[in-house]
């Protein structure tokens, strides 16, 4: 069914009061696993974990700017599948977070709105160009989520287990994308993504 411009405005709002406030649910059980974990370990996990709720905030930011603006009904679909997963994650972080004592990031806020507009910039540059940001964000978030499977302590089976079961699923949604007829971006935009990322990483792994 199709939704009117402010059927999609109302629907991004609800999205972000329900992505900030923690209340937004699972479809999903958390993957599981056992952790034994010192101060300091638990302390850097907790870091580590701060991050990829951050990651799954601006993710859930993104996917709506451009489905509010998205043109191809296939291509809203895709942006919305990836996002009820992405959601599953953010959860999953959330509540990971909680069970090692710790915060989520104070930026969140910040993060979403940052994310929410450059999901809309990319959706009116047109669907195949919005899907080829879907791509390259998540080739980057592949990688970065690879890095945090080398740093997690190893006595963290719990976090292990969420994030490989994270980069699972951002490796099918990038697939998803490049089947949809995503555009390769240009590599200074490449290159601006992930300088991006590495500033809202360091930051929140901290604040």
């Amino acid at each position: 069914m199709s939704h009117s411009p402010l059927d999609r405005i109302l629907v991004a709002a609800d999205s972000a009061l329900r992505t900030l406030s923690g209340a937004a649910g699972a479809s999903r059980p958390a993957p599981a696993g056992t952790s034994n974990l010192s101060p300091e370990e638990s302390r850097h996990s907790a870091g580590l974990m701060r991050v990829n709720h951050a990651g799954e905030i601006c993710a859930q930011a993104l996917y709506a700017g451009q489905a509010t603006v998205a043109r191809d009904p296939a291509v809203r679909d895709a942006l919305e599948h990836a996002s009820a997963e992405e959601r599953d994650h953010l959860q999953w972080c959330r509540k990971r977070l909680d069970e090692l004592g710790a915060r989520p990031s104070a930026l969140d806020p910040f993060w979403y709105a940052g994310s929410f507009a450059l999901g809309v910039a990319s959706g009116l540059a047109g669907d195949r160009w919005s899907l080829g940001f879907l791509v390259e964000t998540e080739r980057q978030v592949e990688k970065h989520l690879d890095g945090h499977l080398e740093r997690l302590p190893e006595g963290d089976g719990r976090s292990r287990a969420i994030v490989e079961q994270m980069r699972d699923d951002e490796i099918q949604h990038g697939r998803s994308g490049e089947a949809l007829g995503a555009h390769a971006l240009p590599a200074p935009v490449q290159a601006a993504m992930r300088a991006a990322s590495k500033v809202m990483t360091r930051l929140a792994y901290w604040v």
